[in-house]
C-alpha cells in the first residue's frame, strides 16, 4: 500500500529520498564552522594585514592555511546546502532550476578561486 497519491505517482513528485543526507550535511558542516570560526576569530586580531608580506607568511604556514582552508570550504558548502533549500521553498517552475546551477556554479568557482589563492600565496611566500 502506497501514501503516494495517483496524481503524485503520475507526476513523479514523489519524495526524493535525500531529505535525511542534506540536513546531515548541513548540521555537520554547522558543528565543523564552529571551532574553525572560533581559531579565525582568536588567530586574526594577531595579524597585522595591512603589511601583504606578514598576512603572505601568515598563510603560507601550514598550521594555518590547512583551517583556513576548511573554513572556506566548509562555510561555502554550509551555505549551498541552506540555499539550496530556500530555492527549492521559495522558487518554482524554470528558474528553480535555473537558480540551482547557478548556485552551484558559482559555490564551485568560489571554492576553486580559494583554493588557489592559498595554494598561489603559500608557494609564493616560501
Amino acid at each position: 500500500m502506497s501514501l503516494e497519491s495517483p496524481l503524485g505517482k503520475f507526476l513523479g513528485h514523489g519524495s526524493a529520498r535525500r531529505g535525511t543526507e542534506h540536513w546531515w550535511a548541513q548540521k555537520l558542516t554547522a558543528v565543523a564552522l564552529v571551532p574553525l570560526t572560533l581559531w579565525f576569530v582568536i588567530t586574526l586580531p594577531g595579524l597585522d594585514i595591512r603589511d601583504l608580506a606578514a598576512a603572505r607568511a601568515w598563510i603560507a604556514e601550514p598550521i594555518n592555511a590547512i583551517p583556513l582552508l576548511l573554513l572556506v570550504i566548509a562555510g561555502l558548502y554550509h551555505s549551498l546546502l541552506g540555499l539550496q533549500v530556500v530555492v527549492e521553498d521559495y522558487v518554482h517552475g524554470a528558474l528553480k532550476v535555473v537558480t540551482l546551477l547557478g548556485l552551484q556554479l558559482l559555490h564551485w568557482a568560489l571554492a576553486v578561486a580559494a583554493i588557489y589563492s592559498v595554494i598561489v600565496i603559500s608557494v609564493g611566500a616560501a
